[in-house]
């Protein structure tokens, strides 16, 4: 049974997922360093190793998607100098079994494709997927075919809150979370922030969600995804499915296929 180490490298964060066969066995979160080292990051991993019991474990394989893209090459020595892996890395001329139909398939990031090769398998098509991190909010969108359409991308719900605390001196910086009252309608500074950010959000996300239907057809599925997806997921019914693992899940699909 292969054991795999698969790295999800976004703009805020890397994930981190060691599988066992078709069980996920341990996942990590640390933070993006694109100055790191990868001599670095592994002092890091073996660190986070000890503290989830996984030393000493014989990884047989690994892959990277990142949307980072100086730490591709990080990740890749990392990978090859210190585990003594030769890591599959989503890109071009990875076989993702994904038709993509945007006007520039380079560009698709790597982790939009490992969520659409996941919802295709996992989740059926049509498909809404969409992925809250911190810094944007991305919509993508999967035809009844299984074609990767395109996407939206709008600014993320920290995105949002640090420009309106630095913008808007008497505004507070409050937590972002629905107000305790459960109302649109603040009745302090700090209520009425907080119902804007977040119901506010709320709104954009079912807005967008109603317009991609209108393209792909009301049957379509909208599966949430990333950091900030259960912040949003419990105001709205309009997320059928909330799959934090999704890219990890997509990318051992990746994997799977180029070995």
């Amino acid at each position: 049974m292969a054991t795999i180490l698969l790295f999800d490298i976004g703009n805020t964060h890397i994930s981190l997922g060691a599988y066992r066969g078709d069980e996920l066995v341990s996942t990590w979160r640390i933070t993006t360093r694109v100055d790191g080292t990868p001599d670095e990051y592994a002092v890091m991993l073996r660190s986070l190793f000890r503290q989830k019991g996984a030393n000493g474990i014989a990884f047989d394989g690994s892959a990277i998607a990142s949307s980072v893209p100086p730490l591709v090459s990080t990740f890749a020595e990392l990978c090859e100098k210190h585990l003594g892996l030769r890591p599959v890395i989503v890109g071009p001329g990875v076989k993702t079994g994904l038709n993509i139909r945007t006007d520039s398939p380079r560009e698709v990031g790597a982790d939009r494709i490992a969520n659409a090769v996941a919802v295709k398998k996992l989740y059926g098509v049509p498909a809404i997927v969409i992925d809250f991190s911190p810094l944007a909010t991305i919509f993508d969108a999967l035809s009844d075919a299984g074609d990767y359409l395109g996407t939206a991308i709008a600014p993320g719900l920290t995105t949002s809150a640090d420009a309106l605390f630095m913008h808007a001196a008497q505004l507070p910086r409050v937590e972002l979370a629905a107000p305790a009252s459960k109302s649109p309608i603040g009745k302090n500074t700090v209520a009425s922030v907080q119902a804007g950010l977040i119901y506010g959000y709320v709104a954009l996300v079912e807005g967008m969600i109603a317009r991609v239907k209108k393209e792909l057809g009301a049957r379509a599925r909208v599966i949430g995804t990333g950091e900030m997806v259960n912040l949003i997921a419990v105001e709205t019914k309009a997320i059928d499915v909330v799959d934090e693992g999704l890219t990890l899940k997509g990318l051992k699909m990746i994997y799977e296929m180029n070995v």
